[in-house]
């Protein structure tokens, strides 16, 4: 029996999905600051605990404890009970958190996995160049092992560079996070407005979009997805 879609909390985006996140794969959603990242984590992580899973969020942005109160509502302190919050304080931390969490997924009904955000720590490594990327890919290697394993969801959000020969943003992590991520959403500020875009999906093709205002409860989306 096949793992149901894990709906990401906005209509509109689980159209853009297919349906919701899929367990067994990771999904990444990318963009630059105030681009509704964040939002997006704790908004699947929010229908994943009314669902009546757990979730291990893993946060090296800062979690807000008010945003999670906003978007769940009066059921914040019931779901928050079953919320595993990890905060490194480094990137090897991180890959520290990141092996640990094999346990709970192996003790625990766990409906999602959130990394918010996968590379924000891995700035720092930059200068350590290959050895730096070869840590990353190590982590995001464990974290779709779990999503296979216990068909979970993973979903990461990604921190963006902006690449000068083509003059536009790109995810940070190269290649190798691109390529292990199944589904990859971007998202880009347009004004006082956002767009989320479908970048990558294995069974759907590309370039759909909806554009969508961050509001106190989440994303209100401002029309329908376009383009498929």
């Amino acid at each position: 029996m096949s793992t149901p879609l894990l709906s990401s909390g906005s209509p509109e985006l689980d159209m853009l999905l297919g349906g919701g996140l899929d367990p067994g794969v990771i999904t990444q959603v990318y963009g630059e600051p105030a681009s509704g990242k964040s939002t997006l984590c704790v908004m699947a992580s929010v229908s994943a605990l009314r669902a009546g899973g757990y979730v291990l969020f893993l946060d090296s942005e800062g979690f807000s404890a008010e945003r999670f109160r906003q978007i769940a509502g009066e059921q914040a302190e019931d779901l928050a009970t079953r919320l595993y919050l990890y905060e490194p304080e480094d990137f090897t931390q991180q890959g520290v958190m990141v092996k640990s969490l094999d346990g709970m997924l192996r003790d625990h009904e766990i409906g999602l996995v959130v990394v918010d955000s996968a590379t924000g720590l891995y700035r720092s490594q930059l200068e350590r160049g290959r050895d730096a990327m070869q840590r990353l890919t190590g982590q995001v290697l464990m974290l779709l092992g779990y999503a296979r394993k216990y068909r979970v969801p993973v979903l990461i959000s990604n921190q963006v560079y902006t690449d000068t020969t083509r003059n536009i943003f790109v995810g940070l992590g190269g290649t190798a996070l691109e390529h292990l991520s199944k589904t990859i959403i971007r998202l880009e500020r347009r004004d006082h407005l956002r767009r989320a875009t479908l970048a990558k999906h294995r069974s759907l093709p590309t370039g759909s979009w909806f554009d969508f205002e961050i509001t106190r409860e989440g994303i209100r989306a401002c029309s329908p997805p376009q383009g498929q």
